[in-house]
């Protein structure tokens, strides 16, 4: 391709992400956003909006304490591997490989670092500088994070907002002399830097460089990855108007959503979702998006609760959503029959809910057995089908489903390891005890802490040494 070529490749790849980004598609923003920054990895724009798809992405869904720690060593892996095209000087393969790693977490602080070195190493300071704000403006309370940033902007001479995140960090950590003496030295520089340009640190910032000052602060508020308090209030009003002018652009009613949301007001939110329906009634992401947002409600509704010691009230309200997750699944299958992710859903659903009524596991199986013709959840759909052949006392059918996702994955990943461990698990039930320790060697030659694997390693190994005593 010519660069004329790759230049509109990039762009058009750039407004198909952005497109995806305001629906809420983040998944398909993130995939459109790295196609671009191949095209054209100089493009600070594509890669400010994968950053903010990255980051809703991670807090629509985010992980489990014990996801977390199960990601841990495939993310330092991927760091080492950063790190040391970093060291070749290959700056180029390190932005790319760092962008995947943010996929997996943008607000990790090693993360984060790891990614900055890398722009660095590419020589690319804006492109590390969005990894770091973005992060800031999403978790500006993490200690650890808010160091690397004060660190990070004292290095690069950004005496002012170094000042700042030390402040807070200090208030953090009152009794730390070292970032009490970081903040004394950063104040210094920042009123040297003051006395050097006038123009610096006044209020405004380079948004006074800029002749329409009003569309700077727009543009400013509508960069950051969640969006609060008057900068919030301002893109409201501004997506209402959008919408009184537009009434049929489901994108502003999705956008001032987002926005209700994102700062707890989430009847308004539900409210803005509900007229959207009126104006289209066969959008399938409207529904998920109205379906995710009185989730998010209930959860904030929880958390309040218990915030006040009210447990019982909790517990209720607990059991609420989950009865709302499990009907709405259920009444959009009826309404979307072709969709197989909702059919993942709900069989998702009706398994964990089998202990309570063994009937559900029918119910799951034929739902899963539809999703797993979906690329996107054949394998996750095939573990929960064997779960539920597993739970109905069929163990043969469900090593079949076992065997054909292990032989789909090429690698050791999470979902693997889940499969081969209860594989295992399958063999020591009926009695193969050298089968099932081949099983749990592989997963614990990947990782030493998944589940008990220890624990069954210890035991198969006293089995058979005991059957060969014998």
């Amino acid at each position: 391709m010519t660069a004329d070529q790759l230049a509109q490749k990039a762009q058009n790849f750039l407004n198909r992400g952005r497109q995806a980004l305001e629906s809420g598609k983040f998944d398909l923003a993130i995939d459109m956003l790295l196609e671009s920054l191949k095209a054209a990895p100089s493009v600070l724009e594509a890669r400010r909006l994968l950053r903010a798809a990255q980051i809703r992405r991670f807090q629509s869904n985010p992980p489990s304490s014990i996801q977390l720690k199960l990601q841990g060593i495939s993310n330092w892996s991927a760091r080492q591997k950063i790190l040391g095209l970093c060291k070749k000087g290959e700056g180029a393969a390190a932005m790319e490989a760092a962008e995947q790693l943010l996929c997996k977490n943008p607000l990790d602080p090693d993360n984060i670092e790891c990614a900055v070195k890398a722009a660095e190493t590419a020589q690319m300071p804006e492109a590390a500088a969005i990894s770091i704000e973005a992060a800031y403006s999403c978790n500006g309370n993490d200690e650890n994070l808010l160091e690397r940033i004060a660190n990070y902007y004292l290095a690069g001479g950004n005496f002012l907002k170094a000042r700042d995140a030390y402040e807070k960090l200090s208030k953090l950590r009152p009794h730390d002399q070292r970032i009490q003496q970081k903040l004394k030295d950063s104040e210094a520089r920042a009123t040297m830097s003051q006395g050097w340009d006038q123009s610096a640190g006044q209020k405004g910032g380079y948004r006074n460089l800029i002749a329409n000052k009003d569309q700077a602060a727009k543009l400013d508020a509508a960069n950051k990855a969640v969006v609060t308090d008057s900068d919030a209030d301002t893109l409201i009003a501004e997506k209402k108007a959008q919408i009184a002018k537009e009434p049929n652009n489901m994108n502003y009613y999705r956008a001032l959503a987002r926005l209700y949301s994102q700062n707890k007001r989430f009847p308004e939110a539900i409210e803005t979702l509900e007229a959207a329906q009126k104006v289209n009634s066969a959008d399938p992401e409207l529904d998920r998006m109205l379906s995710m947002v009185r989730t998010a409600y209930f959860e904030f509704t929880i958390e309040q609760l218990k915030a006040e010691g009210r447990m019982e009230d909790a517990e209720k309200v607990e059991l609420e959503k989950n009865q709302f997750v499990f009907d709405d699944l259920a009444a959009r299958v009826e309404r979307y029959p072709n969709d197989l992710h909702l059919r993942f859903e709900l069989g998702e659903q009706y398994y964990m809910y089998g202990e309570q009524d063994p009937s559900f596991y029918d119910e799951a199986i034929q739902h899963l057995q539809l999703a797993q013709k979906s690329p996107k959840d054949r394998l996750e759909a095939l573990y929960l089908l064997a779960l539920c052949f597993l739970a109905k006392g069929q163990r043969d059918m469900a090593v079949m489903q076992l065997e054909t996702a292990r032989d789909q994955l090429p690698q050791m990943n999470e979902l693997k390891k889940k499969i081969v461990y209860q594989l295992g698990i399958c063999a020591e039930d009926s009695g193969d005890i050298e089968k099932a320790y081949s099983y749990y060697k592989d997963v614990y030659s990947n990782d030493v802490t998944f589940a008990d694997i220890n624990e069954r390693m210890l035991a198969i190994s006293k089995a058979i040494q005991e059957r060969k005593q014998a």
